[in-house]
């Protein structure tokens, strides 16, 4: 039987060191390819299998955005409400008075931040495409991913820290990356009274078999956990955690933006709810048709975009995740929608198709722009 072309570009991929394995799926409607590569470690433990287990980085984002939305669609609380009811810590936020200034020249914000803010990624905190504002290096020392979310401070604690860090633009007005996800997640914890971990488990995993997804691995489920790496100055790949550490237990943390270990397989169920409208396997609803039209449809105006190029690369973005406006690609479908994730994953799907594209891997990205190996994955199963 000969190879086929996804199996071979993943193959070369592994083979030229870049990464130590790969998932990679390609769902069309009812016909499923997967295809696995390489090895869990870099030591050639145990093979790469369908089942294996991922941290999923930022495709935890468009999960979150789901879980508020059911909030929404509860009626518990609107798309226009202020998010300073259920997160006082953010009733008076400071913006710098232009996105150059020092931190200490401020303004009052002009409005408050709603909860579509925090959706549409435009509620004045984020990182820019400009790492060197003074106001983006203040972020970072609050949203310091150099650190697991077992080092971060526990949500309320983070809160606090995040309000004296002033906005880098007013509310509604720039599409700032990242922050807006963590602070979903402290929202739909606070709005449903249950911890995120719990709210997302009894909401979304639950009802859609994802029974692989959360925020720790437990023993049992360690031999099917990839290690994860880094590349090294070198070109060779440094470890940076194992199965038995960062994942073993519930972080302080449990970030929104992207805590989540994952299957192929499970983000898939989760990508086939979107597909169905907010229709679970069995006729459950768990999302209106509606918050998943607004999920999947870009929010940006055209110099939005265009001052987020180094994330979005001239697309747009919906709730969670990218939508893809311009065929800049080959891959690039207008109405593609999702996200790729710090640890090297991406997932995506076409609504207008019904295609579902997953790409797990351990190997981290250097920066914004997707890897080598997402892009021929992009291009291969486009």
């Amino acid at each position: 039987m000969s190879e086929s072309p996804l199996h071979a570009t993943l193959r070369r991929h592994v083979e030229g060191g870049t990464v130590p394995g790969a998932v990679g799926l390609v769902a069309r409607g009812a016909d499923v390819e997967v295809v696995t590569v390489g090895d869990l470690d870099t030591e050639g433990s145990a093979p790469m299998t369908r089942e294996s287990i991922f941290r999923i980085a930022s495709i935890t984002k468009p999960i979150t955005a789901a879980a508020l939305l059911m909030l929404v669609d509860e009626g518990r609380i609107g798309l226009g409400d202020p998010v300073a009811e259920w997160l006082p810590e953010l009733a008076k936020p400071m913006v710098v008075r232009t996105p150059a200034s020092p931190v200490d020249d401020v303004v009052p914000a002009e409005r408050a931040v709603t909860v579509e803010d925090l959706l549409s990624f435009r509620a004045g905190w984020g990182l820019p495409d400009d790492f060197t504002l003074p106001a983006a290096q203040a972020l970072f020392a609050v949203q310091d991913h150099s650190r697991p979310f077992q080092d971060w401070p526990d949500p309320d604690t983070w809160l606090g820290l995040l309000a004296q860090v002033p906005m880098l633009h007013q509310p509604g007005e720039a599409w700032l990356y990242g922050t807006s996800s963590a602070l979903q997640g402290i929202l739909a914890a606070r709005v449903s009274g249950r911890t995120l971990p719990g709210f997302l488990a009894e909401r979304i995993f639950e009802p859609l078999g994802m029974r692989d997804t959360a925020f720790e691995v437990p023993v049992s489920k360690r031999d099917r956990f990839t290690s994860s790496y880094a590349p090294a100055e070198d070109g060779t790949l440094r470890l940076t955690d194992t199965p038995d550490g960062d994942y073993s237990r519930v972080p302080r943390f449990p970030s929104g933006g992207g805590g989540l270990v994952s299957t192929a397989d499970d983000w898939l169920a989760f990508a086939r709810l979107l597909l169905n409208a907010g229709v679970a396997p069995g006729g459950r609803r768990l999302l209106s048709a509606t918050s998943v039209s607004r999920m999947t449809t870009n929010h940006l105006t055209a110099a939005q975009r265009e001052r987020a190029s180094l994330f979005l690369e001239g697309q747009g973005w919906g709730y969670g995740g990218q939508v893809d406006v311009t065929p800049a690609d080959p891959w690039n479908v207008p109405g593609r929608y999702g996200w790729v994730g710090g640890t090297g994953t991406t997932a995506h799907l076409v609504p207008a198709t019904g295609t579902v594209t997953v790409l797990l891997t351990q190997a981290a990205m250097t920066g914004p722009s997707p890897q080598a190996v997402m892009r021929d994955f992009w291009r291969v199963t486009a």
